[in-house]
């Protein structure tokens, strides 16, 4: 076993292969009762000693998740949700810290999903790994009225003051904070990156498939509105207070989206209600026009994407090889910046194959590359071009690919579905890399390649890596011009 003295107590975690492992310790008190829908409250102090040997309860999500119905489920014995996980080598160390945030669609997600095992990184590569769980779906993203908007991101900011204040205590610099995410997690990553409340509280972010989707308050508003109805509630913290969460995350998997298409525009055309919200306070604009305007300027930003993003859903959704050519028109229609102009650059591209294309752009690949041109200070590009052995290679390198890579664990249900039950030696190559360059970032050696600004080069990531000029300049012409802007009401 093993001990240390945090902020709020004393716990008690384990030493496993060699790690001092401790879970579910609350850096916020338990959202539920009066402080439900309010911004994150610091936890009563322990006298006792708390037991800090198993993950926190899951936050209410919904049941749309590739972690799958076998994911692990913690009870909740009086904890709450809102709880962190380190991993570290040497608790009276001076180690480099990196954050994790998940991802999840901003309606799933936990810290106790296996694939975000900090076991590796720690171990192998000496940096203190802490993950944390967050509220997600209408608990941490519904525009509640009465409620603060982007209670996700406020629980994040919460926990990042829990790392500022209990760092040196797990061995780790609160000085070398680096803060990475994937999909959702690199959303929030960017939300940070923008956000007054945030400043300070990390050195360095890495932020893999930065989604391109947040929200205005009025199309937030509406969506609540329309979730709380579901219920005959309206969407106000007095009347959906005492509703069950569980509840309330099944009315939101219960709509209909694309019913809303006249209403909501693109997002009814996408598979999530939620994103962050450009509510004027805690958002007070987007991630890209922040950056544009100087914020973050001296934090360090490693940003990259998949070449195959949208592969994934596709596959999910059951219509690889069955796209047709009013699918690939509507598509292209709905979300090209111009959809004769995207036709003609890529003239030798199947209907499936530009579906792929202008949704991966839209959603992932162009709003990460627009994230490193904007950000004033010093950013790093990368692609991850290597292909997914699982589920028959019919994946290519598609969205969360990067995740069990950078982790160096093929747990969890999408880190199995993605590698399969034999990685092998180039999957192997390519995740020792990710992990040599994220850590070696983290302890303020630089990831390995020239930064964007000097040389508009970027990091190309297969069983060989390499650096070269970045892959899609086609892609990136076509987008040059659209700015990525809260999404409106229509």
């Amino acid at each position: 076993m093993t001990e240390i003295h945090t902020t709020y107590g004393r716990v008690r975690g384990r030493v496993e292969d060699g790690l001092h492992v401790f879970r579910g310790i609350p850096f916020a008190a338990p959202p539920v009762g009066t402080r439900r829908f309010a911004a994150p409250e610091p936890p009563e102090p322990w006298a006792d000693i708390l037991d800090a040997t198993a993950f926190g309860p899951v936050p209410p999500q919904s049941a749309m998740s590739v972690a799958g119905p076998d994911a692990p489920r913690p009870v909740d014995d009086g904890r709450g949700w809102l709880t962190a996980n380190v991993w570290s080598a040497d608790v009276d160390g001076r180690r480099p810290v990196m954050v994790w945030i998940y991802g999840g669609a901003y309606r799933a997600g936990s810290s106790a999903e296996p694939g975000y095992e900090g076991t590796v990184l720690a171990r192998e590569h000496g940096v203190v790994v802490v993950t944390f769980n967050h509220r997600v779906g209408v608990e941490g993203y519904g525009q509640i009225e009465g409620a603060p908007a982007n209670r996700g991101l406020l629980d994040q900011v919460a926990a990042l003051e829990w790392v500022r204040d209990n760092a040196a205590a797990v061995g780790g610099d609160p000085a070398q904070v680096t803060v990475f995410g994937e999909s959702a997690g690199a959303g929030a990553v960017a939300s940070l990156l923008a956000m007054p409340r945030a400043v300070g509280l990390f050195r360095r972010a890495i932020a893999q498939s930065v989604p391109g989707t947040f929200f205005s308050a009025d199309l937030a508003a509406d969506v609540m509105i329309t979730i709380a109805a579901g219920l005959d509630r309206r969407a106000t913290v007095d009347d959906l207070r005492d509703v069950d969460p569980d509840e309330l995350a099944t009315a939101a998997d219960r709509l209909r989206m694309r019913e809303h298409l006249d209403r909501w525009g693109v997002v009814a055309l996408t598979p999530t209600p939620f994103s962050p919200v450009v509510d004027g306070d805690v958002l007070p604009t987007t991630p890209w026009r922040a950056l544009r305007e100087g914020a973050a300027a001296d934090v360090e930003l490693i940003v990259g994407h998949n070449r195959d993003e949208f592969r994934l859903f596709l596959a999910l959704a059951g219509v690889l090889g069955t796209v047709t050519p009013g699918m690939a028109e509507g598509t292209l229609t709905a979300f090209a910046p111009d959809a004769d102009a995207f036709r003609a650059a890529y003239p030798d591209a199947s209907d499936e194959k530009l579906v792929e294309l202008v949704q991966s752009d839209w959603l992932f690949r162009m709003p990460s590359l627009r994230l490193a041109q904007e950000h004033q200070g010093r950013s790093h590009v990368y692609e991850l071009t290597l292909e997914a052995p699982g589920r028959g290679g019919v994946l290519g390198a598609c969205h969360g690919l990067d995740v069990p890579l950078v982790f160096g664990t093929a747990g969890g249900a999408l880190g199995t579905m993605l590698l399969g039950a034999e990685p092998g030696p180039e999957v192997e190559a390519a995740s020792a890399a990710m992990r040599a360059a994220w850590t070696g970032f983290a302890r303020g050696e630089g990831p390995g390649w020239p930064a964007w600004s000097e040389a508009r080069e970027a990091w190309v990531v297969d069983a060989r890596p390499v650096v070269g000029t970045y892959p899609e300049e086609t892609s990136a012409a076509l987008w040059a011009g659209h700015e990525f802007a809260p999404l409106p009401l229509t």
